[in-house]
């Protein structure tokens, strides 16, 4: 049930469904947010971060698993790299252009934990509880991993021919049936 009886008139219909799911979230990305803030000044914050950058190197190291990269290590060990930290890292020995892009782009994937854990404990309704605070703790490191880094995207770009054939499927099924891409009706 969305929270706002207005809703619609303020915010696409899928913000207005999912208002309990949303507004669930909103303490862990408040605490994703001062993480980030606060990674900055200590090293002793990066106790924060463990959690996600275990699950966005795992994400690497499955997707490279069942795509053929043939990850050959996994570090969450911090180290330093010039002016910067690097938390983790993943190997991969055999990245060609049909799986650069799953395997560097699979952190995408950890966006779904939150979403996931935040419908099973709003589904039936809900009330903040003691644990939501534990588990608002345990979703914001999600947060701040879930999107790759500059390496990440840098491999990605190997997989340019699925560009093609994304433009050689999409202008196919424009010739086949044009009524696909006609988002406006007259």
């Amino acid at each position: 049930m969305p929270f706002l009886a207005g809703c619609r008139a303020i915010v696409p219909a899928f913000a207005c469904q999912h208002s309990d799911l949303l507004l669930y979230l909103v303490p862990s990305a408040a605490l994703a947010f001062l993480i980030r803030l606060l990674a900055g000044t200590h090293p002793f914050f990066f106790l924060f971060t463990v959690a996600g950058t275990i699950c966005h190197e795992l994400a690497h190291f499955t997707v490279g698993l069942l795509t053929g990269a043939r990850p050959s290590s996994l570090t969450i060990i911090p180290r330093r790299v010039g002016h910067n930290w690097e938390l983790g890292s993943v190997t991969l020995m055999r990245v060609r252009w049909y799986n650069a892009a799953p395997a560097a782009l699979a952190p995408f994937l950890i966006i779904a934990l939150p979403l996931l854990v935040a419908r099973w404990r709003t589904t039936p309704g809900w009330t903040f509880q003691p644990v939501d605070l534990a588990i608002a703790f345990a979703l914001a490191p999600q947060f701040l991993s879930f999107w790759p880094s500059r390496v990440d995207w840098r491999i990605a770009l190997r997989s340019w021919p699925y560009l093609l054939i994304i433009g050689a499927v999409a202008a196919l099924a424009s010739a086949v049936r044009p009524s696909l891409f006609q988002f406006v009706r007259p």
